[in-house]
């Protein structure tokens, strides 16, 4: 397939853009300095801004999915949404945050009383972005959120999958690999099980 990776620099991007190479699906990976993406075979650098409506659409023309891998603060949903849906893309899939995930019936874990302050106003952007997508009828959409922690480990290929509630783990942590959450956004692409959902993924 042919897959658009918005953010492709980061530390998600660059696990979501190296698994679905070594996969040999053919990548274009959307960065606003692309010198900074490492280069791969099947990897094409691409220069793009997220906050260009009108560019990113064209970049997006022709794909088979486009997966949205950057900061939610950095960016509009609103325009990633429009450009997405503009550009006739096949599925549009979207690198969520855990702070949306219920701990709780009803209640999100970024309202709880030990959520970190300096992650609450990502988080919000982020519960704000899958309340935007919820709705959407003409997007083929998928927002897959990591566990609590999400941090540069190991590809394992062995995880949880789940739905709107935060995975735990026997030992009570929460996390999941940038490279493990990278294996299960890569299966969700190549057999989709979540059209117009939102799931998680957690050890």
């Amino acid at each position: 397939m042919k897959i658009a990776v918005i953010g492709a620099s980061g530390n998600a991007g660059a696990r979501i853009s190296a698994e679905l190479a070594a996969r040999g699906h053919a990548v274009t990976a959307i960065a606003r300095n692309p010198e900074k993406i490492a280069r791969l075979a099947g990897v094409i650098p691409t220069k793009g801004d997220a906050s260009d409506e009108a560019r990113l659409t064209q970049l997006l023309g022709g794909h088979d999915a486009a997966i949205s891998a950057i900061h939610f603060l950095a960016s509009d949903p609103v325009k990633l949404i429009g450009a997405a849906k503009a550009s006739g893309v096949g599925r549009y899939l979207v690198v969520g945050g855990a702070g949306s995930l219920e701990v709780a019936p009803g209640v999100r874990l970024v309202t709880t009383p030990g959520f970190p302050a300096q992650y609450k106003a990502e988080a919000e952007k982020g519960g704000a972005f899958l309340d935007l997508l919820r709705p959407e009828k003409e997007l083929n959409w998928t927002f897959l959120s990591p566990s609590a922690l999400f941090a540069p480990g190991q590809r394992t290929g062995r995880f949880r999958l789940g739905t709107d509630q935060l995975l735990t783990g026997a030992d009570g942590k929460s996390w999941i690999s940038f490279e493990d959450f990278a294996v299960a956004l890569a299966d969700e692409i190549e057999r989709p099980a979540h059209i117009r959902r939102r799931f998680t993924v957690g050890y």
